[in-house]
């Protein structure tokens, strides 16, 4: 999962950003509502973690162009009573959450939210292997996996593809964050170690010069 979070606080932003990787999430930050709509444009986000009050576009300008078009929207912002929830809701927000907020609720919602799609299932399964979203576990048969946050994150994404190919890139994309370099050979690395854990028979299926599959 990767999230965007759109705060003109840079302060607040940079805890919530280092909160959501602590959680294993991947996330990003932005500053203001002109570089939400472009990162938006750049990135398959699956959450969007929204300011209202943003200079340059406001936050309602950004929920309306993005409404809809992939990315979940959380409304976060300090206008909290029920008119304010209504109105931001009805922008095209998939949730709202007041400030102050308790940092455990807001990535309880980042992942509801990340599960809404209803081709996305919260636990995953192909053959023995489940894998467990919510409580962010995995298991092969009767075998926990102790992955990191990284091998979680390709598994969980490879799963969700339920068998289609899915790129070297777009796995850097949707697992790490924007400061990944796109040259540096993090992603086989990772698999490597992720296929030692899943232990035999293979289940990825690597698929010369174009990428990976269950």
């Amino acid at each position: 999962m990767r999230v965007l979070v759109v705060e003109d606080h840079a302060t607040l932003a940079g805890r919530i950003v280092q909160g959501l990787c602590q959680a294993g999430i991947a996330a990003d930050a932005v500053y203001d509502g002109a570089a939400a709509l472009e990162a938006a444009a750049q990135a398959a986000y699956d959450v969007i973690v929204l300011d209202r009050d943003l200079p340059a576009v406001h936050g309602d300008r950004v929920c309306r162009v993005l409404a809809g078009g992939g990315p979940r929207i959380l409304m976060l912002t300090a206008a909290a009573d029920v008119d304010d929830r209504v109105d931001g809701l009805e922008l095209g927000a998939d949730d709202y959450l007041g400030k102050p907020f308790a940092f455990a609720e807001l990535v309880a919602r980042v992942r509801a939210l990340s599960r809404r799609a209803p081709s996305v299932p919260p636990v995953l399964r192909r053959w023995d292997l489940a894998v467990d979203r919510a409580r962010h576990r995995a298991s092969r048969g009767d075998r926990p996996l102790s992955l990191t946050r990284k091998e979680f994150g390709i598994l969980e994404t490879l799963l969700a593809a339920d068998g289609a190919l899915v790129s070297a890139e777009e796995l850097l994309e949707h697992v790490w964050d924007a400061h990944a370099d796109p040259f540096s050979n993090v992603v086989s690395v990772t698999m490597t170690r992720l296929r030692r854990k899943l232990g035999d028979p293979p289940l990825i299926e690597t698929v010369v010069g174009k990428g990976y599959r269950m």
